[in-house]
């Protein structure tokens, strides 16, 4: 079948298959021929003008169509108003009126060589075509416009291969491109100006090539373009961290997405180093020095809001690796009540966030969400009558409402050593990085003694361990008993994603037999992810607390000596009503939110 751009994406036949699949009403679509015209102006209007600053390689010569003009009207869908008739589900229905594939393509699964070999840069951009697999002598080639048959023919004879097509959207499509071509080229661009020798053993031995340069340099445009991508791509993606790890021949990039790594690009090696210094260069390192670690820190601008990068770099077998730690304020700064916490926790957690002094301790290992627990409290205590004072190390986020001190060993300023100067400051509320020594902790204790509120994080897996721990640090028992008013230990379980949630029935007997007893018979109803394009096949989407809050009452206190164990704690606190991470997370499991594997996953010292 063959169709011309003009019919398909015509007004009438575009709303003709929105109004079959219930998607328009009769008055959405008189709203849209009453204003088509003016939109499609004003569309071709911002085109041309994005058109007039394109370079000649990026000219997109494809009109404004009618799915522009009605995803650009934002409107309520007909069979569900609290959706919008967005591009994305124009083309999901326009795909199944052709009974041609729809295509949401995940960018982490896409072959950079693949999508930027097989077709030039210009002839994708003028008609909108991206190869995104070859299976079984198949090219699949995903484009808004299906129905391109010479497009198709000029395809397959230039790559050998039969072309299936595939329907996505034009946003996506253009989107991709950009992004694809535009790192290859930087990258192919830095490759060619200079090339290592295949192995590098960076920090083992020393090669020596005589050239009139020994590395890229770090404001050559084409790494610049190549690393302002890297980081627009981790920020599309929703990435917590970013990992740029030298091997033996190849430079590996990869993205923690939800808690997991995902690789995303291999590069060539020769431009590693050139990457690397760019990196630290913006991020005011030492870049003549690669032989011990160093920490840094960049401020960026994500979609308008300042983002912090923390970047640390250390020497491996192969070179400099780069790990950079995305620090967004949207993940840093949340109101407690969207944390994660039953509601009966998060009262107890307020009553003693809200005492006028004493030590709240915040433990998890690493990765468990206590930077955003603290900063998220820190703020709900923020006011102009409140003076508060951090030590950190590093600082994580710049924020105004806090005095921050970041921790400097060369010249002193220590955890332990800063907290007699903070004294003199006059603060209400401290807030110490972390407990690690017995000096932080005998400082933290008097600064409670003398009137303040100190918040603090320590690594013990749940809530009653923390006790002992600072006993093993040397912290006196009847100090303990006179300064810790609670202890709030955390985890993080990934949620379910809402796009694909299904239930499904899983007898007692199997989850026992994983170490998980919920505690009831026979069949049980539980929720899981299907796996999805939102989020990317795995069937979660997102991360959740789950935590376990112990208030130092009365009972507790009475326990508090210098020979208590744990289990002793934790049985008087359990009596007093401490709901346990494991059973919390079973809640959340309950509840729907969560699948019984993560619970297993971050509760398994509890079995």
């Amino acid at each position: 079948m063959v169709a011309s751009q003009e019919n398909i994406f015509s007004p009438e036949s575009v709303c003709q298959v929105l109004m079959k699949y219930g998607l328009l009403n009769e008055g959405q679509r008189v709203e849209i021929f009453k204003k088509k015209g003016e939109i499609k102006r004003k569309l071709e209007k911002i085109c041309a003008m994005r058109q007039a600053s394109a370079s000649s390689k990026g000219r997109l010569s494809n009109h404004v169509t009618a799915v522009d003009v009605i995803a650009s009207l934002q409107m309520e869908r007909a069979d569900d108003p609290s959706k919008t008739l967005d591009e994305e589900i124009i083309f999901q229905a326009l795909a199944k009126s052709w009974k041609i594939p729809y295509k949401k393509i995940d960018p982490l699964k896409l072959d950079l060589n693949l999508v930027t070999t097989t077709i030039p840069h210009t002839f994708a951009m003028k008609h909108l075509v991206l190869p995104i697999a070859i299976k079984d002598g198949f090219l699949t080639i995903a484009t808004p416009n299906p129905f391109n048959m010479e497009v198709m023919e000029d395809i397959a004879r230039v790559s050998h291969l039969q072309v299936r097509p595939v329907v996505s959207t034009k946003s996506d499509i253009l989107k991709l491109i950009s992004e694809f071509f535009g790192f290859k080229r930087s990258i192919a661009a830095a490759e060619h100006e200079f090339a290592l020798p295949a192995v590098d053993l960076g920090n083992l031995e020393q090669y020596i090539k005589l050239r009139s340069t020994d590395e890229l340099p770090s404001n050559d445009q084409h790494i610049v373009n190549a690393v302002d991508h890297l980081f627009r791509y981790a920020f599309d993606q929703r990435a917590s961290d970013i990992h740029i790890e030298p091997k033996r021949e190849k430079s590996r990039v990869r993205l923690r997405i939800d808690g997991v790594l995902h690789t995303v690009y291999e590069l060539p090696k020769g431009v590693h180093s050139a990457i690397i210094s760019r990196i630290k260069n913006i991020s005011r390192l030492d870049m003549a020095e690669k032989r011990r670690p160093q920490d840094g820190r960049i401020k960026m601008a994500k979609d308008g809001v300042e983002a912090e990068i923390r970047v640390s770099s250390i020497p491996t077998t192969f070179g400099e690796k780069l790990v950079m730690r995305v620090m967004d304020p949207e993940v840093l700064f949340q109101d407690l009540e969207h944390l994660g916490f039953t509601s009966l926790d998060l009262i107890r957690y307020q009553q003693f966030i809200n005492m006028p002094h004493g030590i709240v301790l915040v433990c998890g290992p690493t990765g468990s969400g206590k930077s955003t627990t603290l900063y998220s409290t820190l703020r709900y205590l923020s006011s102009p009558e409140i003076n508060i004072t951090t030590v950190e190390d590093p600082i994580e986020m710049v924020y105004e409402d806090f005095n921050q001190i970041a921790v400097q060993p060369a010249v002193g300023i220590t955890f332990g050593s800063i907290l007699r100067n903070i004294l003199r400051q006059d603060p209400d509320i401290i807030m110490i990085g972390e407990m690690r020594d017995l000096e932080t902790a005998e400082n933290a204790v008097q600064a409670a003694l003398t009137g303040h509120l100190v918040l603090s994080t320590l690594h013990t897996n749940d809530a009653p361990s923390s006790i002992n721990r600072l006993l093993d640090l040397g912290v006196p028992a009847f100090l303990i008993k006179a300064t810790l008013v609670g202890v709030l230990a955390q985890r993080l379980v990934r949620k379910i994603c809402p796009h694909c949630r299904e239930t499904f029935e899983i007898d007692q007997a199997e989850l026992s037999s994983c170490g998980l007893d919920l505690g009831k018979g026979g069949a049980l109803n539980l929720a899981r992810g299907k796996g999805c394009v939102k989020c990317r096949g795995t069937g979660y989407l997102g991360r959740s607390g789950v935590y376990e809050v112990l208030p130092v009452t009365d009972s507790v206190r009475r326990h508090i000596t210098q020979e208590c164990s744990n289990e002793a704690i934790l049985d008087v606190a359990r009596k007093d009503g401490m709901i346990t991470l494991r059973e919390n997370a079973v809640k959340k499991l309950t509840e729907g939110k969560t699948t019984y594997q993560e619970v297993l996953r971050v509760t398994w010292e509890q079995l």
